[in-house]
């Protein structure tokens, strides 16, 4: 047994891999290219859809693709394979056999866990707060402090190609989800598994911990549409419930825990399958969810577009539906005056485009009524055909998908009155009266916009600034079969503004970083993350930058595309960073490194920074 740190005074000690693990040495599998081609080249060769590129494919676990085709976000798909086909596939494409995967070390001694306290420091949920600032006020690292900050330790997740789980501290511990379907509990100060809880598909949301009916419960969903509260000191279930029945169902956004309701986002993920013109496009719903957080009990349901219904025939004759699509990308933001909760919605998937889709919605927390809708840009409906040779299911017209991804900021300025502001894919941030039915106070462009441009994963604020990244990620090379390339010299961008006005304070123009590395852009989608000195952005070049609050000025710079030695022994490398922000607690920083999708680099590690004591 191997001493690491002590945490809270007690000494947590990590228990050593077993020295009998060692993997097989066997001859690596073939890919059966005809079987990929027959039932997956469509997707993970086609660089329009969400679905991961052949290469990331290969970082990936066996064991985990053969679970996702079986009972996972794949299993529709894995449904037309016999169970052997599922087994050659996964083993082609990794290179591996089924069971190679060595275990997991790195695990705490539960005999020398401190008991959880939901005290201390903390970074809970998505936005830090149920206004969604995403502040951390006491970060005990100060910008002073940021040059003394040194890699405390690593965490590989196994068979993981993008890291979107971001990490939430309390109770002396990290709890964050992964695309492997596991959600983690990690002693903070060491890096070593308290406990591994093995959810139905993969877990993209952030991890609310609460108490809920006498004990601490971590609450998340996954990409399946699964809502879990789980006993947050153990990891058993404490109950898990579907929170709605269409198989298009998925949950991005982290659920928000008020007043004893879980308030669950739901985005829906069909508008890939458009790419066939045989798919009956399109019936998922974007909606916001309300369950009993003791129970799991739905209490209410409002979608964000009404009721599908057929709206004719393709050219090709299959049947068609709509309105659909308007997915909640991300965590709602509470409003507890008026007692309402506000998110932004996504494009249409099918045609009739509607007035909810690129809106904020205003819902009364009570009984999910619409209580104010604003929409920002009419007429967006669009899917993945759209951008695929065959554009059968294509609606036309179709707009450009410039979807709201990122949780409104509520914000209480000086002089009394309130705003809501929200940046969008098309390049503009907005500010909103949230007492004025979502009245347009200012709108200011920060980027030029596009499908994966703009502001993508959501702002900061500290109530005076907002602080907004730019994504305007271009692609290079987009050709069917063949790995995306990404301009190296084009996107990024971080922007201070005015919470009251909108004006510019400062910018901080992209840092070109790429220098001939394959898989990498200046480009800033990860949510943004504030303290009261300093501003945390990363980029898709793996690099995850400091910016002083005052002016902009870059005080520290890591690069994190890199590979790392693992508290957990599992063979790990950094890569791009999108979608989940930093996350600040304790003295500590604590990042997602990986993203294998849209042409970033893979990677499946999560780090943590600190000062040397």
């Amino acid at each position: 047994m191997r001493s690491i740190a002590c945490a809270f005074g007690v000494l947590v000690a990590i228990l050593p891999l077993p020295a009998s693990a060692q993997a097989p040495s066997v001859a690596p599998p073939v890919l059966d290219a005809t079987l990929f081609e027959t039932n997956c080249a469509v997707c993970h060769d086609n660089p329009a859809t969400r679905a991961p590129a052949r290469a990331s494919l290969k970082d990936m676990a066996p064991d985990f693709i053969v679970e996702t085709l079986t009972t996972g976000l794949m299993s529709a798909q894995g449904s037309a394979l016999t169970p052997a086909q599922r087994v050659a596939l996964a083993e082609g494409l990794t290179g591996r056999k089924i069971g190679d995967e060595q275990p997991m070390a790195g695990r705490c001694d539960p005999a020398v866990v401190p008991p959880l306290a939901l005290d201390g420091p903390s970074w809970n949920g998505w936005g830090a707060g149920v206004e969604n600032w995403r502040l951390q006020r006491e970060p005990g690292v100060s910008a002073a402090d940021l040059p003394k900050l040194s890699l405390k330790w690593a965490f590989g997740v196994p068979g993981a190609v993008t890291m979107f789980g971001q990490p939430t501290v309390a109770g002396g511990r990290i709890f964050f989800g992964a695309q492997n379907g596991h959600v983690y509990a990690l002693d903070m100060t060491s890096g070593c598994s308290i406990w591994d809880y093995r959810a139905s598909a993969g877990v993209r949301a952030a991890v609310t911990v609460a108490k809920a009916g006498g004990r601490p419960a971590a609450f998340f969903g996954d990409r399946r549409g699964h809502v879990y509260a789980v006993d947050a000191a153990s990891g058993q279930t404490i109950w898990k419930v579907l929170a709605d029945d269409e198989p298009a169902t998925q949950i991005t956004g982290a659920p928000v825990l008020f007043e004893n309701r879980l308030y669950v986002p739901i985005s829906v993920g069909d508008d890939s399958k458009a790419i066939d013109p045989n798919y009956q496009c399109c019936k998922g719903r974007g909606a916001v969810v309300a369950l009993d957080a003791e129970t799991g009990v739905v209490v209410w349901t409002t979608y964000m577009t009404a009721e599908t219904a057929p709206q004719g025939r393709n050219a090709i004759g299959t049947q068609l539906y709509g309105p659909s699509g308007a997915s909640v990308w991300s965590a709602p933001t509470i409003d507890a005056r008026t007692r309402r909760l506000y998110v932004g919605t996504g494009d249409n998937h099918s045609a009739p485009a509607t007035d909810t889709s690129d809106a904020v919605r205003a819902l009364a927390l009570d009984d999910g009524k619409v209580v104010w809708s604003r929409q920002l840009l009419r007429g967006d409906a669009g899917n993945a055909a759209c951008l695929a040779a065959d554009k059968t299911n294509c609606p036309e017209p179709h707009g450009p998908d410039y979807d709201i991804g990122g949780s409104p900021n509520l914000i209480a300025l000086a002089d009394g009155r309130r705003i809501l502001t929200v940046g969008q894919k098309s390049g503009l941030v907005w500010g909103l009266d949230p007492d004025r039915d979502g009245a347009v106070v200012w709108s200011r462009r920060v980027g030029e916009g596009g499908l994966l441009g703009g502001v993508q994963w959501g702002a900061a604020t500290d109530g005076t600034l907002v602080y907004v990244a730019v994504s305007d990620v271009k692609i290079r090379h987009l050709v069917l079969g063949q790995p995306i390339m990404l301009d190296p010299d084009a996107g990024g961008g971080l922007h201070a503004l005015s919470a009251a006005t909108g004006d510019e304070v400062w910018s901080a123009p992209p840092t070109k970083a790429c220098a001939g590395r394959p898989n990498c852009s200046p480009a800033q989608s990860a949510a943004v993350t504030a303290t009261p000195d300093y501003v945390l952005s990363g980029a898709i070049d793996g690099h995850l930058r400091a910016y002083a609050r005052a002016d902009g000025r870059i005080l520290w710079d890591v690069d994190l595309a890199r590979p790392f030695e693992t508290v957990n022994r599992v063979r790990a490398e950094g890569g791009s960073l999108d979608s989940a922000g930093a996350t600040v607690a304790g003295g500590m920083i604590f990042v997602n490194a990986g993203y294998g999708l849209y042409g970033g680099k893979p990677g499946n590690v999560l780090a943590a920074f600190g000062l040397s004591r």
